[in-house]
């Protein structure tokens, strides 16, 4: 696809003009397996190897190697729809590897492996970026593997980019984490109260969410009595925040239903900047 405005260059080469250069750097590991199943691991590799250019001496040093990495080497010859999920995840891996490229896309390359292939998978991203100096993309929805893995990020929702930079200093803007009351009444002077109690950096209501319509030829439903108002409380100090909240919300006879706090993790950003609705 050609870019709508803007370039980037990869090691230098621009992406417009030398999309050609650009790719040989480049390794890819789709999210799909891409593999010839009725095809070995090393015949699957071999291929791949080939469409880079490789060939001889050359292209079965770089097999052996990622074969290697991805713990196959004794799996090697069987064919790819003998192996399990992880195993098979690990294959797509290597094909992305055997040209030995500088930068490396991962797309959610964990999706419904075992923990045992998870684990290496991740040890294999580490040791790529450590000991062999490779820069990896690495694209997935558990903030847990962003946090082991990665020394930045960024937080993509409705196709744009909303937050991006260091891992820790993400983090780090959610002070002490964030608190989730649901009130039996919650209006905008009460947020403006529950900001200016110490070691709170603000309070804001959050929006309820609407009613889906009803479906052809049925009637709407009937209407169904809020179960209470929430609102989002941002922390600098749990301890001292929280007897704050529940002092005022006591004083001013407010009803808590439920509370739901927050730890400062990379999740809790990311519910921070992209709101807890589900998404398509």
């Amino acid at each position: 696809l050609k870019p709508t405005s803007g370039t980037a260059t990869i090691g230098g080469f621009d992406i417009r003009t030398q999309m050609g250069e650009a790719k040989k750097l480049n390794g890819l590991v789709p999210q799909e397996l891409a593999l010839y199943p009725t095809l070995s691991a090393r015949a699957n590799l071999t291929f791949f190897g080939g469409v880079y250019g490789l060939s001889g001496r050359a292209l079965k040093e770089r097999v052996d190697d990622v074969l290697h990495i991805v713990a196959l080497t004794d799996r090697a010859d069987e064919p790819v729809e003998t192996y399990s999920g992880g195993m098979k995840r690990r294959v797509n891996i290597a094909a992305g590897l055997v040209h030995r490229p500088r930068l490396l896309f991962l797309d959610e390359p964990t999706v419904g492996v075992d923990p045992q292939s998870r684990h290496h998978i991740f040890d294999s991203v580490l040791r790529l970026n450590r000991e062999r100096g490779m820069s990896i993309i690495y694209t997935t929805h558990y903030m847990e593997e962003v946090e082991l893995l990665c020394s930045r990020a960024a937080i993509i929702d409705m196709g744009k980019i909303v937050a991006i930079g260091g891992v820790k200093e993400m983090i780090g803007v959610l002070g002490e984490g964030v608190i989730y009351l649901t009130l039996g009444r919650a209006d905008d002077a009460i947020c403006t109260e529950l900001a200016g109690l110490p070691a709170v950096s603000g309070a804001s209501l959050v929006a309820q969410p609407l009613a889906a319509p009803p479906a052809p030829g049925e009637e709407p439903a009937a209407a169904k009595p809020a179960a209470g108002q929430q609102v989002k409380i941002e922390i600098e100090d749990s301890r001292t925040a929280l007897a704050g909240i529940f002092n005022y919300l006591q004083t001013r006879n407010v009803q808590v239903v439920s509370v739901e706090i927050l730890e400062p993790n990379l999740e809790s950003v990311f519910l921070h900047l992209t709101g807890k609705k589900l998404r398509e």
